[in-house]
């Protein structure tokens, strides 16, 4: 029987292949419902925006809840891992830009 730990054995860097694509997965399972639910506080996130925004969110998470994970704790040393902060900050621009206000 295949383990979890088995299952994040395999990575790409430093990052747990399994985890990162759970995460895509369950954000794109559910981005629909979660669209719906910010258009009854009439505000418009597109279904794709979502996608870009889970690392970004992801990252936010870890944070508040304190674990740090390779990618938190890459994403705040200030020192080096600049590709990875670039492609969180794009990320997060991509995700924020298709975002609106809809009148109730």
């Amino acid at each position: 029987m295949i383990t979890l730990e088995y299952l994040r054995h395999f990575r790409f860097f430093d990052f747990a292949i399994f985890d990162t694509v759970l995460s895509f997965l369950a954000v794109f399972l559910l981005s629909p419902l979660l669209s719906k639910l910010f258009r009854k506080m009439h505000v418009e996130i597109p279904k794709l925006n979502w996608l870009f925004l889970t690392l970004p969110l992801a990252i936010t998470v870890h944070i508040l809840v304190g674990k740090m994970t390779p990618m938190t704790k890459y994403f705040l040393d200030i020192h080096s891992h600049y590709i990875l902060k670039i492609i969180i900050l794009v990320s997060l621009i991509l995700g924020l830009r298709g975002i609106k206000k809809i009148r109730g």
